[in-house]
């Protein structure tokens, strides 16, 4: 696929990129007893796409220390929606200002952690045309610009495993640059991917 991910009969990646992302069900409040946002923040350059994942620092008491993630967080009564739940994170992680140098194109299904954790979250997708400076907050260890073709096209598939008790649990990842991405931000990403992957 990646040879597609040039152009789809002239069509430009951003509008397809629009187009996988066309049939969302109108906005409607989040229900649960917690509620974040995160984006999935896509650099268009050159005919290509990357994505934005980071790192979190490790840090005791948190249920995602040392996770790779997608920029975001809990709902702020501040927040005047979920999507400026998103931006406002994310300028806070990693000193992106997605009002002025992103496009919100879209959002993704809503989603709750596999581990059980009482929250419910909702994507939403953000285009950059241009490669921003990142400052990241104490919350982030790492940030990557992760090319899209090779886990589009299944190339870096792998499983994560992890036990809770006496159980168990393995979930399909890829690995990123020895990272493993899993859980929440896999299945985030990869409702994205079947979506894109339709239109090409």
């Amino acid at each position: 696929m990646v040879g597609a991910m040039s152009g789809l009969g002239g069509t430009s990646l951003r509008e397809q990129i629009r187009r996988s992302l066309a049939d969302a069900a109108p906005e409607a409040e989040l229900m649960g007893p917690r509620t974040a946002a995160i984006a999935l923040i896509l650099l268009e350059l050159d005919a290509t796409l990357e994505l934005l994942l980071i790192e979190r620092a490790t840090r005791e008491g948190d249920p995602w220390s040392g996770h790779m993630a997608l920029p975001g967080g809990h709902r702020d009564p501040s927040d005047s929606d979920l999507g400026a739940t998103a931006e406002r994170e994310t300028l806070e992680e990693v000193g992106l200002d997605l009002r002025a140098h992103g496009e919100r194109v879209g959002r993704l299904s809503d989603s709750t952690p596999v581990r059980g954790v009482p929250l419910a979250v909702r994507p939403y997708v953000y285009l950059l045309a241009q490669r921003p400076h990142l400052t990241l907050s104490a919350e982030v260890r790492k940030a990557l610009w992760v090319p899209v073709a090779p886990l589009l096209n299944g190339e870096r598939l792998t499983t994560h495993s992890f036990s809770r008790g006496d159980q168990r649990f393995e979930f399909p990842a890829w690995d990123v640059d020895g990272h493993r991405v899993w859980g929440l931000t896999y299945r985030v990403l990869n409702e994205f991917f079947r979506r894109f992957n339709a239109l090409l």
